[in-house]
């Protein structure tokens, strides 16, 4: 899509189900609708310096405007024609950080001059956490919103801006951006290198990203490609091989890929995500990689982002389903289309058993299992939730119109709403105006109840018993007299990790030893089956397991898999405890802000 087809400036919701309370911002009155960066990165201090110049939209009359800011170290604030302006930050809240209150007077662009050191968003890694093991790396994460740590703006995705950067760098590393590359890196003074990237399209601001690192770059396709270190980029490029086809199958579902590029970059381990959809470049963790692009759901998922998500995006978190859950349907459609219908509804079949486990452990009428969450999202009880009750609605709905109805419905909904935010309740009204046919029809699909309410409607379109119906049988045979399965090398992953989440939970040591002997879990490539393996064997207090959980926190700082393990080996009393915060005291320095957070109030510290 040419950069004149999105809107120079996208709209601000005007409607109370779309006010943030994560943001001071106060976009009514004046909103930033465009950054431009100009920053420093320097390795040895672990910090990003520079400017932020802000282009400002205001009503008539307003002369301030409010920027969110978490731990910015700013040392002036100027005008377009170079002049102070008056500024204010105010007290800060945990968890939100602090109003930037500037006195613009008539000016509509502002340049910050700022720092930005011990940044939550940056994960500065030293050479010796990467796979090169020579240069040093660095990446940021700012969803939700950790990107005011490093950049002066407004840090709310209902407030979409443009933005465009110039990055220097030591001249042995190469920059990467979740904006479109402009041309040629420059050399510039003190053996460091200019690196440019613009973003023509309105995006929620914690879909602007950086990484910097010793990394090389694979074409894939005419409009796809790869970045890794060299050590990891032949095999990632070949887990990835499918994605020219992923888009291909996305724009036949859902319309045309707006973006231009879709590149990937496969991040050292110490990333916290599977992956973050940050546009035209996805970050991507290595964990997903096992030889056989078992775990390619992944890079599926960051795709449809490119949909919902980026495109259209939650004004507020409290509507986070909206990005996850629908881009976890649209995953699994890819998928579908990509590796047949098995598959497809052997993973459903697993996201439905997370929904399931969820509700068990919670309660089926907690509040925080509804999808659409009244604060800021933080009362969902789980991931379960926003992606796969979000991906379960859609499926639901889906089975009682038809599918050909419904993905017209979904493509007009993506075309209609292209580059502005969006509520469960715009949703909710979009539905009923365009997809429901009569008032039998609505009180078929409930709607209001997925949205809304707690649970699992009645009407849920539940998976295909058949999806497993081979491996199920195996659970049982093993649970009733120990036979382990003879053809479990021939399994898909879906079905090898159906196993392992479901046989008894409680295993003597020579059962475990005899499971491992027989399927070789401890020396699988899969990182998500070796999860699987290692929570079932600490949760059992398994000795020899132990030496391996150590290696795989120290190696992965993917908070999917650390906090469960931690959180294993702090249930286990005088045997666990004593293990984890030893692990932890090693590795914790290493984790994204993201996952420290997470394994903190597992283990009751602050570091």
């Amino acid at each position: 899509m040419a950069s004149s087809d999105a809107p120079a400036i996208a709209p601000v919701l005007d409607r109370p189900d779309a006010v943030d309370n994560q943001t001071f911002a106060r976009p009514l009155e004046a909103r930033v609708s465009h950054v431009d960066l100009d920053l420093d990165l320097d390795f040895a201090r672990q910090t990003v310096a520079g400017t932020a110049m802000l282009d400002i939209v205001a009503k008539p009359g307003v002369d301030t405007v409010v920027l969110d800011d978490d731990g910015l170290d700013i040392t002036a604030i100027t005008d377009a024609a170079g002049r102070p302006l008056a500024y204010t930050v105010g007290q800060r809240v945990e968890g939100k950080g602090a109003p930037l209150t500037i006195r613009m007077g008539e000016s509509r662009e502002i340049t910050v001059r700022y720092s930005a050191k011990d940044a939550d968003a940056m994960q500065w890694l030293t050479p010796e956490q990467t796979e090169g093991g020579e240069h040093p790396f660095l990446f940021s994460q700012g969803q939700a919103t950790l990107n005011r740590t490093w950049i002066p703006t407004q840090d709310s995705p209902g407030i979409r801006q443009t933005w465009s950067a110039r990055i220097t760098a030591p001249e042995d590393l190469t920059v990467v951006m979740s904006g479109l590359s402009q041309g040629e890196p420059e050399a510039v003074e003190g053996n460091r290198r200019a690196f440019r990237f613009a973003m023509d399209k309105p995006v929620a601001p914690y879909l602007i990203a950086i990484a910097a690192g010793d990394i090389v770059h694979r074409d894939l396709g005419p409009r796809t490609g790869v970045w890794a270190e060299p050590a990891t980029i032949e095999r990632a490029a070949r887990e990835v091989s499918d994605v020219e086809r992923m888009v291909d199958a996305a724009e036949k579902l859902y319309g045309p890929y707006r973006w231009g590029r879709y590149d990937m970059i496969v991040l050292p381990p110490a990333f916290p995500y599977g992956g973050m959809e940050n546009p035209v470049m996805t970050f991507l963790t290595p964990t997903f990689i096992a030889g056989d692009k078992s775990n390619n759901g992944l890079v599926a998922h960051e795709l449809a982002h490119s949909w919902s998500g980026n495109l259209v995006t939650n004004a507020v978190w409290g509507d986070g389903w909206l990005n996850e859950g629908v881009t976890s349907y649209f995953e699994n459609r890819i998928v579908e289309e990509l590796y047949g219908k098995k598959r497809a509804e052997q993973e459903a079949a697993l996201a439905f058993a997370n929904i399931e486990e969820t509700l068990a452990e919670v309660g089926a009428d907690a509040p925080g299992t509804a999808l659409h969450q009244q604060s800021d999202g933080g009362d969902l009880v789980g991931s379960a939730i926003a992606y796969d009750k979000g991906s379960y609605f859609l499926r639901t709905v889906e089975s009682i119109v038809g599918r050909e109805r419904f993905d017209a419905w979904l493509r007009q909904w993506f075309d209609n709403h292209a580059f502005q935010p969006a509520t469960s309740a715009m949703l909710l009204e979009d539905m009923q105006r365009n997809l429901v046919r009569n008032p039998a029809e609505a009180e078929r699909l409930m709607l209001r109840e997925w949205i809304y309410e707690p649970g699992l409607p009645s009407n849920v379109a539940r998976p295909d018993p058949a999806a497993f119906a081979s491996v199920d049988a195996a659970v049982r045979a093993y649970a009733n007299s120990g036979a382990i399965p003879a053809g479990y090398d021939g399994w898909t992953s879906a079905e090898r990790q159906r196993f392992l989440d479901n046989i008894p939970k409680t295993r003597s040591a020579a059962q475990l030893a005899a499971l491992d002997d027989a399927l070789g879990l401890s020396a699988t490539g899969n990182n998500e089956e070796l999860f699987l393996w290692l929570e079932l064997a600490l949760a059992n207090r398994y000795e020899p397991a132990v030496p391996q959980a150590e290696q795989f926190l120290a190696r992965v700082g993917r908070a999917k898999f650390v906090r469960p393990l931690f959180a294993v080996l702090m249930g286990e009393g005088e045997w666990g405890q004593p293990i984890a915060r030893r692990i932890y005291a090693e590795t914790r320095d290493s984790y994204h802000a993201v996952t420290r957070a997470g394994v903190d109030r597992v283990i009751g510290t602050g570091g």
